[in-house]
């Protein structure tokens, strides 16, 4: 399968403008597009597309599994009808950045946090990835569902914050705050262990555990997760604009309301 011909703009608030050649197609969670030329053909597809041996109802039950990893019923896959290449273009659903991954070179499979992919190539499929371990699924941060994208060629993979690849030798590992781990080859071990001392879990700032990830293999870490972001939005709003007037209260409802939606959203 050729890569996509892609190019990721801007910095805080990213999109990626993908170059189609004629009848050269691409696939993207529902709600992304941002434009696209005249020639490209939108059609909204069950799940991801992908054929099930038991037919529609298959397909509407993996569509289902889909939605537990935090993704639409539907996406979205656009087609280039034209006789010249043509531009589509997909944006983040919030700040952070966009990163593409060959998934040829994670072996065919990339286990992400819930909500992560945002577009690739038609044909990878998006299942479920279940936490075996109960602690880590407990306490991991990620809770027991994850996403499993699988296949080939280019996906792209949002998280927030800035995000760092760090690569694993098979002796190696990494200790990393629970929110902050997006995604990682099929080869990394997971496990979550305790911060060490009731002192440290208490004032360190850091909760009870972190997690560790073990090689061989690449992980992806994101530095500012939603769950942070929106309790720093969240206090600030309660010690500032909430005081002394009624426009102050509604304000606060409304970052609630805000806070709230994009959580949901992840």
């Amino acid at each position: 399968m050729t890569a996509l011909n892609y190019t990721i703009h801007g910095h805080g608030l990213q999109y990626i403008q993908v170059t189609l050649a004629p009848d050269e197609q691409m696939m993207a969670e529902q709600g992304a597009m941002m434009y696209t030329d005249q020639a490209i053909e939108m059609n909204a597809v069950l799940g991801d597309g992908s054929a099930s041996k038991f037919g529609a109802i298959g397909r509407f039950v993996n569509a289902v599994k889909r939605r537990f990893t935090g993704e639409s019923l539907f996406s979205s896959v656009y087609t280039n009808k034209g006789f010249v290449a043509q531009d589509v273009a997909v944006a983040a659903p919030s700040p952070g950045q966009i990163i593409p991954i060959q998934l040829q070179e994670q072996g065919g499979t990339l286990i992400c946090q819930k909500g992560a992919y945002l577009a690739g190539q038609v044909g990878q499929k998006i299942t479920l990835a279940f936490q075996k371990r109960i602690r880590v699924g407990l306490l991991g941060g990620e809770g027991f569902i994850m996403q499993k994208i699988s296949g080939e060629g280019t996906v792209f993979v949002h998280a927030s914050g800035t995000l760092k690849a760090v690569e694993l030798g098979p002796t190696d590992s990494l200790k990393i705050d629970t929110g902050c781990l997006v995604a990682m080859s099929s080869t990394v071990r997971y496990d979550i262990k305790y911060t060490g001392t009731l002192k440290t879990s208490l004032f360190g700032g850091e909760g009870l555990f972190y997690a560790t990830v073990a090689g061989p293999g690449r992980v992806w870490v994101q530095s500012l997760p939603m769950n942070r972001l929106g309790q720093v939005i969240l206090n600030a709003a309660v010690s500032g604009k909430s005081k002394g007037s009624v426009w102050g209260k509604l304000y606060l409802i409304f970052i609630i309301v805000v806070v709230f939606i994009t959580l949901a959203g992840k």
